[in-house]
């Protein structure tokens, strides 16, 4: 549903359901309720300067009868967030796309704690671009290529190579050269294909049983000697042989799963190097620029829909653990 509301500032206007019926007699009643404990006087404001408004952009004040409106929209307060260090490298830019390197830790789009501190708003302040939208996302801790529409009459024809998986992504990781105990030797190139879902636990996703609905190929490149393991969250001590063996790998996602590359290299034994998901969800920790995720899209190609030409756009990042 189209918003009435301008983006502002790089962010959409929150929509919101009013509810069929209930024990609330106006709109702003039923605001006062879900949000009244936070900023009445900040509710009241915005009723009163006309910043809420129903279908059509039109404006409800205090009185504006709960039956009146389904859908309301207005901007959030947004609180002060502190700038992620890193910064986004606009690769590609014309009337229909841009295309960036996204960097560790900053998210594709707003949520949660991050809202400005996201590669959308972020590039939507800095280029003047508040029609861009992301054509597909990457993890806040995945690093790489991403791709975005700036252009709303022709976004449909890019989403519908996503749509019907005519777009190839490739992605390189830093994982062991070999399983963790308990898991079968690899033989490489391995295709990995299981049945994802979203877990009920924080964040995660998991394996079940059933018809597969999740594909990976992967490709072990070639192996280095790593850094000494550490344990209890400090070095262990160097002997002469402490170092163990890592990998980098290639993979080839034929779907497009939350969390997909985590789990498929995870369920091999080789989970991706700084993962603090998987295999084993690690205590929350504030981020640690010196150790991002070991995971990249490495690049993206597909037959532009406009054109009609092939094309390919690859990522200028490195991993810093890969060798």
């Amino acid at each position: 549903m189209q918003s009435p509301l301008p983006v502002r500032d790089g962010v959409n206007a929150t929509r919101l359901r009013l509810p069929d019926e209930g024990p609330w007699d106006t709109a702003m009643d039923y605001m006062m309720h879900r949000w009244g404990h936070i900023d009445p006087q900040g509710i009241e404001d915005r009723f009163d300067a006309g910043e809420i408004v129903g279908e059509a952009g039109i404006p409800l004040d205090r009185a504006t009868p709960l039956r009146h409106h389904t859908f309301i929209w207005y901007y959030r307060t947004l609180p002060p967030e502190v700038r992620i260090p890193v910064e986004l490298t606009i690769l590609h830019q014309d009337e229909h796309l841009l295309v960036v390197d996204k960097p560790h830790f900053l998210p594709t789009t707003p949520g949660g704690t991050y809202i400005q501190e996201s590669a959308l708003v972020r590039l939507r302040n800095q280029l003047n671009l508040p029609d861009l939208i992301p054509m597909h996302r990457l993890d806040r801790m995945t690093a790489g290529i991403l791709l975005l529409s700036t252009n709303p009459e022709t976004r449909g024809k890019y989403q519908v190579l996503f749509e019907k998986r005519q777009v190839q992504k490739e992605y390189e990781c830093v994982a062991a050269a070999e399983p963790a105990p308990g898991h079968p030797a690899v033989d490489f190139p391995v295709v990995v294909r299981n049945r994802m879902t979203k877990s009920r636990s924080y964040l995660l996703a998991e394996v079940i049983d059933g018809e597969p609905n999740a594909e990976t190929r992967i490709e072990r490149l070639r192996t280095f000697d790593g850094p000494a393991p550490e344990t209890a969250g400090a070095p262990a001590l160097r002997a002469p042989n402490a170092a163990t063996r890592r990998a980098v790998y290639r993979l080839e996602p034929h779907s497009g799963k939350t969390h997909q590359l985590r789990v498929h290299m995870a369920s091999l034994g080789l989970g991706i190097v700084n993962d603090a998901f998987y295999p084993e969800l690690l205590d929350k920790a504030p981020d640690d620029y010196s150790k991002p995720l070991q995971l990249l899209a490495r690049g993206i190609r597909f037959v532009d829909p406009i054109t009609g030409v092939p094309v390919e756009y690859g990522s200028g990042l490195e991993l810093s653990e890969a060798r």
